[in-house]
């Protein structure tokens, strides 16, 4: 079978060979034709003999026209433009040519009218009948077509989905859903519009799809949550059409689809970054990245790596987590040298030895403790690391003529109620206090939580999914702020790029969503039905947690940047004389661990009220 795959001509030389027996057909058939399909016709043997000249010429206008790169299965207009010009370059060349070597005696002047005409016919048409054929073929056998599929979005999308699944053969599209009025009753690949998407529901009742397709890439968050809500009333599965751009080249629309996950939901809106502001801070410089090794850490590493710094060093003080993106890295082809550096931010030694030795330019702090209720019960650690260690890394990077330094901070920092906050709301105050003092510029970015970090809600949420629940909330009317990793990091970038010093920039973080919300929207994305099939249970609010994050304190001017999605919180100038002499009762404090007085200097620092003093959860 193999000998026999290799003797057969290639497809192109089937075009090459069939395009060419055209040009001949056409020729000899205008010949024919001008002189009323009698045969012998007047001067055949001359036609005969002109056609070598013929397939000759019109053969190397096809080759400089590259008709033999067309696949049949997709022609279309610019196609059968493309054959028009050849054809009628083919005619001139030819008429041309024999112009030159004998005047053209002999020649009805007819055919060399009629020649391009029924040549385009000739190129054109089993061009077109071929792509009918294969979008419209219906299989004798049906079982081969399993999948009956309802799609969302009439649009260029839609008619993309529809147009392959037809190629393809295993789906039948039995309608379009859109909302838009002009869409009504129309047709699209002769596939109808059958209505609006609040008729989903009642449309999955009569015609019963498998699934459903959302080809809707312009829909925002609202439109998105509509669809999916109409989707799930219906109780059909659902995939989605990633926008046109996001496709990988060369892929058909059927393997781009995919589940719908809980980001389409959460609604983050594609971000622009500046590349060039960004880039000219970070490429062929020497960059640091604390906390390396966690969800921020690791995404600042892998956009920082893109913009091709000289040096990237990795530090963390988690050596599984080191090594993982380490690993990760260096898979990566890149001129930039990689450092993986086995550290923690609370050694001064090491901290100014590593400063010492690699002078990095540019310092992004994402190194923190950050789960809430566990710092409650913690209250030294959170100080040693979220607080000393950042008063320790901005210390050595200032004594080694650090050009910037970047604070990753939180929105739990604003009207702080847990040791988290209140220890991140210290650590934007040490930054502050240090801008000004030499050339380092210090800039701290604020934002919410991001989607799937680790030990965040959403990998908590699936584990209990995936174990047939309860899911867990603390509380019904409980609301937080998320983003996506890939978009906080990337406007950290922006923001450290665009800073002067002593800014807080804040992340635009949309809408909050509460999160009793977003564990029935997960749950149901399995399939299952929240209260039903999987339980959501309410278990208080813990020890350190709001019902609501805010992201400006109350003496913090709102400001907008240059940026859509970065505001600047004006605040006071801090009082550097008096915030150091704190900080040093706090240092000397966590020296003797006496957390009454660590958790009164906290909030007495951070200039609020100190909550209750912490209970273990129940």
């Amino acid at each position: 079978m193999a000998n026999l795959d290799k003797m057969l001509p290639s497809k192109r030389t089937i075009i090459i060979l069939h395009d060419l027996f055209m040009a001949a057909f056409a020729w000899q058939f205008c010949w024919w034709a001008r002189f009323n399909f009698e045969f012998p016709f007047q001067d055949w043997r001359l036609s005969l003999q002109l056609l070598p000249l013929v397939i000759v010429l019109q053969g190397a206008v096809y080759f400089a026209f590259r008709l033999y790169r067309g696949i049949w299965r997709f022609a279309s207009i610019p196609d059968l433009l493309n054959i028009g010009r050849a054809a009628v370059l083919g005619a001139m060349c030819i008429t041309l040519a024999m112009f030159l070597l004998f005047r053209l005696e002999g020649v009805p002047r007819s055919i060399l009218i009629l020649y391009p005409m029924v040549l385009v016919f000739c190129l054109g048409a089993p061009r077109l009948g071929y792509r009918f054929l294969r979008d419209r073929r219906v299989s004798i056998d049906t079982s081969t077509v399993t999948t009956r599929v309802l799609i969302v979005g009439a649009g260029r999308a839609g008619e993309m989905v529809v147009r392959e699944m037809l190629r393809d053969g295993r789906y039948f599209p039995v309608g379009f859903v859109d909302d838009k009025p002009e869409l009504g009753k129309a047709e699209i690949q002769r596939v109808r519009v059958l209505g609006n998407v609040d008729a989903i529901p009642d449309l999955c009742r009569e015609f019963r799809p498998d699934i459903i397709v959302i080809a809707v890439p312009s829909a925002n968050t609202e439109q998105m949550r509509r669809i999916v809500e109409r989707c799930e009333e219906g109780g059909t599965p659902m995939r989605l059409l990633p926008g046109l751009s996001k496709m990988v080249a060369g892929a058909t629309v059927l393997n781009e689809m995919r589940e719908v996950s809980i980001n389409d939901l959460l609604g983050r809106e594609k971000v622009e970054l500046d590349r060039g502001i960004i880039e000219a801070g970070i490429s062929g410089r020497t960059v640091l990245v604390s906390g390396g090794g966690g969800s921020i850490g690791a995404e600042l590493c892998r956009q920082i790596l893109a913009l091709a710094p000289a040096r990237l060093i990795l530090l963390d003080r988690s050596e599984f987590g080191l090594y993982r993106i380490h690993q990760e890295l260096s898979q990566v082809r890149t001129q930039t040298e990689l450092v993986a550096v086995l550290g923690d931010v609370c050694d001064t030694l090491a901290m100014h030895e590593l400063m010492a030795r690699h002078r990095p330019h540019v310092v992004f702090h994402a190194a923190a403790y950050k789960h809430v209720p566990l710092l409650e019960d913690h209250c030294r650690e959170a100080v040693l690391n979220n607080v000393i260690g950042s008063l320790v890394l901005a210390d050595a990077a200032r004594a080694l003529g650090c050009e910037r330094f970047v604070l990753i901070s939180t929105d739990k920092a604003v009207n702080p109620v847990s040791v988290l906050g209140a220890s991140k709301r210290v650590a934007e105050l040490v930054c502050e206090a240090r801008n000004g003092l030499d050339a380092t510029r210090f800039i701290t970015v604020r934002f919410g939580n991001v989607l799937g970090s680790d030990g965040s809600a959403i990998p908590l949420f699936q584990s209990q999914i995936r174990q047939g629940g309860p899911v867990t909330v603390t509380h019904p009317d409980v609301t937080r702020y998320f983003m996506t990793n890939t978009e906080a990091c990337g406007l950290i970038l922006q923001a450290g790029a665009m800073g002067n010093g002593g800014e807080i920039f804040v992340l635009d973080m949309g809408t909050p969503v509460r999160v009793a919300y977003l564990a029935e929207q997960m749950i149901r994305l399995t399939g299952a039905v929240p209260g039903k099939d999987v339980r959501i249970e309410f278990t208080g609010l813990r020890p350190g947690e709001k019902l609501s994050e805010e992201l400006f304190h109350a003496f913090e001017q709102r400001e907008q940047t240059a940026h859509p999605k970065i505001f600047l919180a004006r605040h006071p100038q801090v009082d550097r004389s008096n915030c150091e002499l704190e900080l040093a009762a706090l240092r000397r404090a966590c020296e003797q661990p006496d957390v009454a007085v660590i958790r009164t200097l906290l909030w007495q620092i951070c200039g609020t009220p100190a909550p209750c003093p912490a209970r273990p959860a129940p």
